[in-house]
């Protein structure tokens, strides 16, 4: 149902609120390394705890039965790699070595990723507006990575791929979404299996490399990082869900302007971040990208961000 106008304004509101928090999780990446825990270690815990509170949150809507079935499983397993496990890891891997407003950029990536491998499987109509939004997002990636233009330490530019392959891992996970996801079924049980899947894949893995991250009691500021990554990718996620209810695919999408601005605010604003003119140029060239591939009307909207997951799941169970 669209929004009357007088609701129009607390929808803006909350598009900005939710992009400006989504933004923040850059700066909390670069806060949970602090003391340096292995990468796996804190991605274990941050998604743990996203899995906690979704789970929690089923619970008290009387939906905890999460589905299984093989069909359910390697869609949990397949999406918690692709969703969570991996990018989560390498996004902060990259985080030792780049900015947040270096990473808030590699995220913008994923909607013009998820575009290009849904064309080539035919998920999606080639178009060639779409395909310019594609070129001039990896054309700002590409800003980034030459040396002595976007980057103040020209030997970045491996990390910044490092980030973009994250967003990759991202767009594949939305692909395999928009081509096996179950339906009929909520998606945020679907959510809280495909976290759980994650979780219990990066136990092994931390298990395996002996990568374990401690958290200390009381929580200090590493804990406090991690504990508020999980809980905006949650709280971040059900509100993006009930604007393409509220307001529509083009409304909500427009929510990837706010989290890659802000993500490079927040840098700005906590670390005193500085970024060189060809940086200023990317984020030019990125805005424009995203304005290219945004969806119609009729269509949801390609995930700008790591809590984009299942709009498309959302959208149809809901009407």
């Amino acid at each position: 149902m669209k929004p009357s106008r007088s609701s129009r304004p607390a929808l803006w509101a909350i598009l900005v609120g939710v992009g400006v928090l989504w933004g923040g999780t850059f700066v909390l990446t670069i806060m949970a390394l602090d003391r340096g825990d292995h990468p796996i270690g804190i991605s274990f815990w941050q998604t743990v705890l996203g899995a906690a509170m979704v789970i929690g949150y089923n619970l008290a809507r009387g939906k905890g039965r999460m589905p299984f079935g093989r069909r359910y499983l390697a869609f949990y397993v397949t999406c918690g790699i692709l969703g969570t496990a991996l990018p989560t890891v390498l996004f902060l891997y990259a985080a030792e070595h780049v900015s947040a407003g270096v990473l808030s950029m590699a995220t913008a990536t994923v909607p013009m990723t998820t575009f290009a491998l849904a064309a080539v499987i035919r998920l999606e109509a080639f178009s060639w507006l779409r395909s310019a939004g594609l070129v001039a997002g990896f054309s700002a990636v590409l800003m980034l990575t030459v040396p002595d233009t976007g980057l103040p330490d020209p030997l970045s530019w491996a990390w910044v791929l490092v980030a973009v392959a994250a967003a990759t891992s991202y767009a594949m996970e939305n692909v395999v979404i928009g081509r096996f996801l179950p339906k009929g079924e909520d998606p945020f049980v679907i959510l809280s299996g495909m976290l759980t899947a994650a979780a219990i894949l990066l136990a092994l893995v931390m298990a395996g490399m002996d990568a374990y991250a401690v958290p200390a009691l009381p929580p200090q500021k590493v804990e406090w990082a991690v504990i508020l990554m999980a809980a905006i990718y949650v709280v971040a996620y059900g509100m993006f869900i009930y604007l393409i209810d509220a307001a529509g695919a083009v409304f909500a999408s427009q929510i990837g302007y706010v989290v890659t601005l802000s993500g490079i605010a927040w840098g700005i604003i906590v670390f005193g971040e500085s970024h060189s003119a060809w940086f200023w140029g990317a984020v030019a060239l990125m805005m424009a990208g995203l304005t290219l591939v945004r969806p119609k009307e009729d269509e949801p909207p390609v995930a700008a961000h790591p809590g984009d997951h299942l709009v498309d799941a959302a959208g149809k169970n809901d009407s």
